[in-house]
């Protein structure tokens, strides 16, 4: 055991199927200056008839950026896969779920957006692996670990090989290659093209909506709509429903919601009005107020040595199919992040200005050294999925091709969800696909 492990304590409780021990750990905001510390959480998992077995560690790490591990109700999906051979370990990365999370709340209590922006410099994949490599320590001394990361979960788990490989055993990724090189401009040139085509499919699927959307989005522009929890809904933010697309219930999310768009009044001679419990659902779909994160480190996902300068905004000239003023087919956008929502959502109006400052920031430190990642000799297991609408396809396979001991798995079968749609089956294959994984 190291002898500067962090300070750590623990609690259990049991739910049927599963035993869960929670554990909290108080690591440095910045590992250059550990006098200020955040707490960090996780949640180990492990099967009632194994409780007591020598089990190796899978650590999972969740997508995002932005959002908690998932919290387990029952041995079902990929955990139930996993707790045959592991017991798993649900890592609240920083700034997450119980992770000294990072909302408008709190991040109140610094002084100004130049103090919250350098506050959020510190809560991307380098320091998320510099956690993991702590509770590694702690839980398990020099023992490597198995670690599985879902999307943005795979670039920390690219940092990840490339930081500590001695600290893995194996790696399972699911739609979460990065490129190691390429930068924000080149992700969001290919998204585009692929959101353009998720459009596409889903008019195909459900043509009747392509009047809707119109419908929609022209009395949107003319008119003011107060959202049930505070702000506005604006044409932009109705269309950025879009971010489902790239899932496998994608589709049916936005038509059924869709479906009960205007309210139905006895008198059909007075306004159309939309009805409150589409708006209601419609927040529910969106969780950028809930987890800012996610719109303030997005595009700093991809940023080495280099400003994002607002990717996605600029580039959206480039794009001329999202142009709101189309009378044939308004698209929806995907996981583009865009200025404007900073005065739209309520809960990031207050971290506008950090925002600006993180998008303009040119000094972000390399997240992937290539050199180590040409040597590798921990075992990767990767599920590519053909159209992925988030992590380019062809990006994944550029950096395969970069690093040795990476296993693809290339499938069209599921969508960028798979894990989530079908786990169970997911990290069965991906778990063959290593020699002496467990």
């Amino acid at each position: 055991m190291p002898t500067s492990a962090p300070s750590s304590s623990e609690s259990f409780h049991s739910i049927p199927g599963l035993k869960l021990r929670s554990h909290w750990f108080d690591l440095p905001l910045d590992y250059a200056r550990p006098d200020k510390t955040i707490q960090v959480f996780a949640r180990e998992v492990v099967a009632p008839q194994k409780g007591s077995a020598n089990l190796p560690y899978l650590v999972f790490f969740q997508g995002g950026p932005g959002s908690g591990s998932p919290r387990p109700t029952g041995n079902t999906g990929w955990i139930k896969r996993a707790l045959q051979d592991y017991r798993v370990l649900l890592l609240d990365q920083r700034g997450t779920g119980l992770s000294s999370p990072i909302t408008a709340q709190s991040m109140a209590h610094l002084p100004n957006a130049a103090a919250q922006a350098e506050y959020l410099t510190h809560f991307r994949a380098d320091n998320i692996v510099r956690d993991a490599e702590a509770i590694r320590n702690a839980l398990c001394g020099d023992t490597p670990w198995s670690i599985l990361g879902q999307s943005y979960g795979g670039f920390c788990s690219m940092r990840y090989l490339s930081a500590a490989p001695h600290g893995l055993r194996e790696v399972f990724i699911t739609g979460g290659i990065p490129s190691l090189t390429r930068p924000t401009d080149d992700v969001y040139r290919n998204t585009y093209r692929r959101v353009i085509a998720k459009n596409a499919k889903y008019y195909e699927r459900y043509p009747q909506d392509v009047a809707r959307v119109c419908e929609l989005v022209a009395y949107l522009r003319q008119n003011d709509v107060p959202m049930p929890s505070g702000g506005r809904l604006t044409a932009q933010r109705f269309l950025q429903l879009g971010l489902a697309l790239g899932m496998s219930d994608g589709y049916e999310a936005i038509h059924y919601l869709l479906e009960e768009a205007w309210i139905t009044r006895a008198d059909s001679r007075m306004e159309r009005e939309l009805n409150w419990n589409f708006l209601v659902h419609l927040e529910h779909q969106q969780s950028f107020d809930t987890n800012p994160i996610f719109s303030l480190m997005q595009e700093a996902c991809y940023t080495q040595q280099a400003a994002s300068n607002w990717s996605a905004e600029r580039l959206l000239n480039e794009f001329p199919e999202f142009s709101l003023e189309r009378k044939d087919c308004v698209l929806f956008t995907g996981e583009m992040i865009y200025p404007w929502m900073f005065d739209t959502y309520p809960q990031l109006k207050p971290l506008k200005g950090a925002a600006d400052i993180l998008a303009r920031k040119t000094d972000w430190p390399m997240l992937y050294d290539i050199e180590v990642l040409k040597h590798n000799k921990v075992p990767v297991a990767a599920a590519v999925y053909y159209d992925d609408m988030y992590v380019p396809r062809e990006f994944s396979e550029e950096t395969a091709t970069v690093v040795p001991n990476m296993r693809l798995w290339h499938t069209n079968e599921y969508e960028h969800n798979g894990l989530r749609a079908d786990g169970e089956k997911v990290l069965g294959r991906l778990i063959a696909m290593v020699p002496g994984a467990v």
